[in-house]
């Protein structure tokens, strides 16, 4: 489930969301509400109410699951065929609706527009938890199982030919690797079609307990080694206390994500940055980024709950 941050890409620009456009000012007025429930209702709020005022797609379209995988011990990776004319950005999420099951599912779909074109399909990685749709995932989610789906999301990468060159620093914790790890792939897709030429570089900072809980981790230290001077990462492992693989050796950093690290990467006239994690990571790195110079609109945010 996601709250996204205050601005999203259209028509070739970055344009705030809100009359004040004030990015902490949409943080504030989440927790106002955050506060509000709190003291009325124990009763968290699920997807649909969290998003309501998030752009959808009208359609919602027929899927069927064409592939399970145990991406880590506590994720599972959908591979899902959809309908012809199913279309999403990178970086967007579904409404993910199941048979039988009242409540509406909301994950982020982790595979490139480049997969869907080539082959059909799209991928969703899904935690385990007790919320009905992601246990059913876990639970009952068979090969050929039937669900329908619905695309949204203000939070993507879509780059036109005639927007300006960008460099990306993508910051992700936990499993809100998958939007990013979608932006990573998307701009790997439009590097190996020399297309368009104002993709500048991209690096990655993502932070997990331990390795085993790094998604997606070979596939992205496969990138980085395909487009060394385009692709790039730094994995954040904050408890593990056994030996590293040794492939993951280079790019390990015991410890959070740490200012330093941010600061190296960011060009107040290039960077755009795309964050997604929990809420207190996010918040604390959004006022790493704007100390350093990093203006308000090339900050795009999205928390997960």
């Amino acid at each position: 489930m996601s709250v996204p941050g205050v601005l999203f890409r259209a028509a070739g620009s970055f344009t705030l969301l809100g009359a004040s456009g004030g990015l902490f000012n949409r943080s504030s007025g989440l927790c106002r509400y955050a506060i509000t429930r709190k003291i009325t209702s124990k009763r968290q709020m699920d997807h649909l109410e969290r998003t309501a005022s998030i752009f959808r797609q009208n359609g919602v379209y027929p899927a069927r699951v064409c592939g399970i995988m145990d991406e880590s011990e506590t994720v599972k990776r959908l591979r899902l065929a959809v309908h012809a004319d199913f279309t999403f950005k990178a970086g967007q999420w579904v409404d993910f609706f199941i048979p039988g099951i009242e409540k509406v599912g909301g994950f982020s779909i982790c595979s490139s527009p480049g997969l869907l074109q080539r082959e059909g399909v799209i991928e969703l990685a899904v935690k385990y938890t007790p919320h009905p749709p992601a246990h059913w995932i876990h639970t009952q989610c068979i090969v050929d199982s039937l669900v329908e789906m619905r695309v949204g999301g203000d939070f993507f990468y879509d780059p036109l030919p005639s927007d300006p060159l960008v460099d990306l620093l993508l910051v992700a914790g936990g499993v809100g690797i998958n939007p990013l790890y979608s932006i990573l792939t998307h701009a790997a897709d439009l590097l190996r079609q020399n297309s368009p030429n104002n993709i500048g570089s991209t690096h990655l900072c993502y932070s997990a307990k331990n390795t085993q809980e790094l998604l997606f981790k070979k596939t992205i230290i496969d990138m980085c080694e395909e487009f060394p001077s385009k692709l790039s990462c730094d994995f954040h492992v904050t408890s593990q206390t056994t030996e590293y693989e040794q492939r993951l050796r280079p790019y390990i950093n015991p410890g959070r994500i740490s200012e330093e690290k941010l600061r190296a990467h960011v060009d107040p006239n290039t960077t755009l940055c795309y964050l997604c994690g929990p809420p207190p990571m996010i918040e604390s790195l959004v006022r790493i980024l704007l100390d350093s110079g990093l203006p308000r609109d090339r900050i795009l945010f999205e928390k997960w709950w």
